[in-house]
């Protein structure tokens, strides 16, 4: 027998989970297990062959037991965040409800251009047993099931009818995830049959395999047309996105703009690529920026965009720069670097930062620019400042995130997600060291706080065990997904959470006013209840999933708790109330497109549609 025809029977459950453990990457030279491990909830449709399998390599394959599956996939993306999309965790439901559960979870994956593997269980292949428990019946086309729903947030898609058919079906899937252009979350539906029918597969299959990130160099022609565009600009701007520190080139970034004096903006994705104090990081840009960073969006004449997908958050819905100044976009993805008539430079950030930085040669911002976009950056950290002094004003967002800034270490990383936590975050942060911040509004997709916090702590305690996970949450968002301190307590996986109370949907409550609407099913006190409002008793909450907690009544208190969180052995949950009205960072912000009504019998709703229509003159036309 020759050594290729060598096999090993097992089943496709098995073949899996065996294929998954023998994939490596490298990362900076060391081999580290390309799979993290996976988050599972078992049921019917994976107990029985998936379980058995994952059993087998329960040691190789860490498996956390999600309270909910779509926290399950929540926690997976934030792994992948943490390990900059290196590595990545995979998530398993049962047919039926919970692997619907999970598709929130895919949307925020794909959305955020995230590595998560999803393995979930199908109704069966032969149809014997049809109609079986939780399967959705579609008369005229039987072949069609929930799992098709994940077609649509999903970067691939497979549904495995026979056991052969994972050896083409996995290594696409890993290709695609680990893919910089088309990175996202890979589905295979596995219907119940078919994870325990067995297959000899070739024993080459699962041999060790050794991964690499693709760097794809960006095309001369691409990269001369930039060069010379860069070269004609008096006010040149730098918006670097997420994609910078996926692609590890935050230190070619920085001597980028240190060569040619080029100031840097950050985008909500890109925020902790450049600390604080760094003289050309100008801020963060947009709907949730900085009015330092917008004022020179607004007269920039050539903006460099990295590694970003130019969202409307960034963009102030294409309101944030001059209709006449010109785009260069590098990006892995050719879809995202074309967006709105960029001169697109498609390929790897590092290498085409440096491209770029070569044909520049001696070419530098003028000096009048680069100080003027410096000045306006010391007139917002002067507001910053102000705006999260204690005692300045009732209870606020902006507070509380002055003091943990003041106490956290450089390298704690802060989580938060929707609401009004990411624009208060944005502008309000001080990055102390790079890639520390996660602030999940690819989605903005409410629960992924403490879930998403559970998932980057697993990720750091593997590289940085001495560090904290922050995690910022509001009592909204708490109380739609807060299961996970439990499961933080149970794998002693530490978080410290500050729960902010602004006693319902605040931020909301906050657009519907502004848009001259009455309060109205946001506030807790707004909504249609039958008793007199009253707070959640969030710490004893806490305590009852087993995490330490304790409630503040002013930020001051608030630095005393930290400290205590600080020197905690386990989850440690802060609750403070803040002011839903008066506690809003006021400053920075970008005009943002939102739907208002054209006809109305309210006036107020009606000057607002007015003074709304009246931004979009700055409106930057393009696809």
């Amino acid at each position: 027998m020759s050594a290729g025809s060598e096999t090993v029977r097992l089943t496709t459950a098995q073949a899996v989970i065996r294929y998954l453990a023998n994939q490596y990457i490298d990362i900076d030279g060391s081999e580290k297990r390309l799979c993290g491990g996976g988050f599972a909830i078992f049921g019917h449709g994976n107990v029985t062959c998936l379980g058995e399998a994952l059993y087998d390599h329960r040691k190789e394959l860490p498996l956390y037991r999600g309270q909910n599956e779509q926290s399950m996939g929540f926690a997976a993306a934030a792994y992948a965040k943490q390990q900059l999309r290196r590595r990545f965790m995979f998530c398993t439901a049962s047919a039926g409800p919970g692997t619907s559960n999970l598709l929130t979870s895919a949307a925020l994956a794909h959305a955020n251009r995230l590595p998560v593997l999803m393995l979930c269980g199908d109704t069966f292949i032969t149809r014997l047993p049809d109609p079986v428990l939780q399967q959705l019946e579609h008369f005229g086309n039987p072949s069609l099931g929930l799992n098709d729903a994940f077609k649509a947030v999903c970067r691939y898609w497979d549904r495995i009818t026979h056991p052969a058919q994972i050896i083409q079906s996995l290594p696409a899937a890993i290709a695609t995830m680990l893919d910089p252009a088309d990175c996202g979350p890979a589905f295979l539906a596995l219907p119940q049959d078919v994870q325990g029918w067995t297959y000899d597969y070739p024993a080459e299959f699962f041999e060790k395999t050794v991964h690499r990130i693709r760097r794809v160099a960006p095309d001369a022609n691409e990269t001369a047309d930039a060069a010379a565009l860069l070269k004609s600009a008096k006010r040149p701007m730098i918006i670097a996105g997420g994609g910078v520190q996926y692609s590890r080139a935050v230190a070619e970034l920085t001597a980028f703009a240190e060569a040619h004096a080029i100031p840097v903006v950050e985008t909500i994705a890109g925020r902790a690529n450049m600390l604080a104090t760094h003289p050309l990081n100008i801020g963060p840009i947009g709907v949730t920026g900085s009015s330092s960073a917008n004022a020179i969006a607004e007269k920039a004449d050539v903006i460099l965009a990295v590694g970003t997908r130019l969202q409307d958050f960034t963009t102030g819905s294409w309101t944030a720069f001059d209709k006449s100044a010109r785009l260069i976009s590098i990006n892995a993805a050719r879809h995202d670097a074309g967006k709105h008539r960029s001169l697109p430079v498609v390929g790897d950030a590092k290498l085409a930062l440096t491209a770029l930085g070569d044909a520049l040669a001696e070419y530098q911002a003028p000096d009048a620019w680069t100080d003027a976009a410096k000045a306006e950056r010391h007139a917002w950290d002067a507001y910053v400042a102000d705006n999260v002094r204690p005692g300045n004003r009732p209870n606020s967002y902006a507070q509380a995130i002055g003091v943990v800034n003041d106490l956290c270490d450089p390298r704690d990383r802060i989580v938060t997600a929707a609401g009004g936590l990411p624009a208060e975050i944005t502008a309000n942060w001080r990055t102390l060291d790079i890639g520390t911040v996660d602030v999940e509004f690819g989605f903005s997709c409410m629960g992924y706080e403490i879930a998403g916090g559970w998932g980057a702590r697993i990720a750091q305690s593997e590289t940085e065990p001495e560090a904290d996970t922050i995690v910022f949450v509001g009592d909204g968002a708490y109380l739609l997904m807060n299961s996970d301190i439990y499961s933080s307590v149970l794998t002693a996986k530490k978080l410290i959470i500050l729960v902010l109370d602004n006693g319902g949907f605040a931020v909301i409550d906050k657009l519907q006013n502004n848009t001259g609407n009455t309060s109205f099913n946001n506030l807790i006190a707004d909504c249609n209840i039958a008793v007199e409002p009253f707070p959640v008793d969030f710490e004893a909450h806490a305590r009852a999933m087993g995490a330490e907690a304790e409630t503040v009544a002013k930020a001051a208190e608030l630095a005393e708790a930290f400290e205590r969180a600080k020197a905690a052995e386990r989850t440690f949950v802060i609750v403070m109330q803040v002011d839903p009205h008066d506690g809003w960072t006021a400053e920075g912000h970008a005009w943002w497109e939102v739907g208002t009504p054209h006809v109305t019998d309210n006036q107020r709703v009606r000057a607002a549609h007015v003074e709304q229509e009246a931004g979009r003159t700055r409106q930057r036309r393009g696809i």
